[in-house]
């Protein structure tokens, strides 16, 4: 049976041979922006970016699997989002319950375990219902986790771990001297997954839109113009190889780049 590094090994020979194992990142999270605004560039209906935008996410959520990426989360749904217009919600709502029941055999065949994160008040019994079965018969998997954050703003999971946190020191389960980052951590809707070492957002929008706010504080970001549904393979492998050329200091001390007012 072939190991994770087996995996990774074969995927570097056949796209990113120029990726060092160890400069690989682990973990992935994909702001996925820009699917109405691709449509109307081509004059369809907002519905249709979303369609297709659905299409991508299956195709690089294959090439992660190939990459042999411990984890890839994909903002597929903001706490905001509900503000839209109600006809795409519908739509919205619609195309995750198709999806989690039309990507159960990809799920299976790629080893693929599925955890969603988010609040589920407002989603559709019947999305969640075939969210929850594609999770459950997902479970024992052991290749890449695929979360999908839907419902999620970072705050409320901020304001729901603290709620957490309150609610043990009352219980008696530690005192207030002892609530450490950890005990943060273990209490976010991401317990037990690694942070992002990489952060992409599509459609050059350069902000975060509150995603993810504690697990990326020590992401590298990077930014595409191209709107998610025009993101393809080749962007996620320009993503990853920026990634491992950067200098990763976590706060240390790296090589000194001088400025240009450095040199006169």
């Amino acid at each position: 049976m072939s190991t994770a590094r087996d995996i990774l090994a074969e995927a570097q020979t056949a796209g990113l041979a120029d990726v060092p194992a160890g400069k690989m990142p682990r973990h992935i999270a994909i702001i996925m922006d820009g699917n109405g605004r691709w449509a109307r560039q081509r004059g369809l209906p907002r519905i249709e970016g979303h369609r297709r935008g659905a299409d991508v996410v299956r195709r690089v959520t294959e090439e992660c699997a190939r990459l042999g990426l411990e984890q890839l989360t994909l903002y597929c749904l903001s706490s905001e989002n509900w503000k839209r217009p109600a006809e795409e919600i519908t739509f919205l709502m619609q195309l995750l319950e198709h999806y989690m029941v039309g990507q159960r055999s990809l799920i299976m065949e790629q080893n693929i375990r599925v955890s969603v994160i988010g609040r589920r008040e407002g989603i559709p019994a019947g999305a969640l219902r075939e969210m929850d079965r594609t999770v459950a018969m997902s479970a024992a998997n052991t290749g890449m986790r695929l979360c999908l954050a839907i419902n999620y703003g970072s705050r409320a999971e901020l304001v729901d771990a603290c709620r957490r946190v309150a609610q043990d020191v009352r219980d008696g389960r530690f005192a207030v001297d002892e609530i450490t980052e950890d005990a943060i951590s273990q209490r976010l809707y991401t317990a037990g997954m690694p942070d992002p070492d990489l952060l992409i957002r599509t459609a050059h929008e350069m902000r975060v839109s509150n995603f993810l706010l504690w697990q990326i504080s020590y992401a590298e970001i990077w930014v595409t113009d191209c709107f998610w549904p025009e993101f393809d393979e080749a962007a996620l492998h320009a993503a990853i190889r920026d990634f491992a050329a950067r200098d990763r200091r976590f706060g240390g001390l790296g090589p000194h780049v001088p400025c240009p007012s450095d040199r006169s």
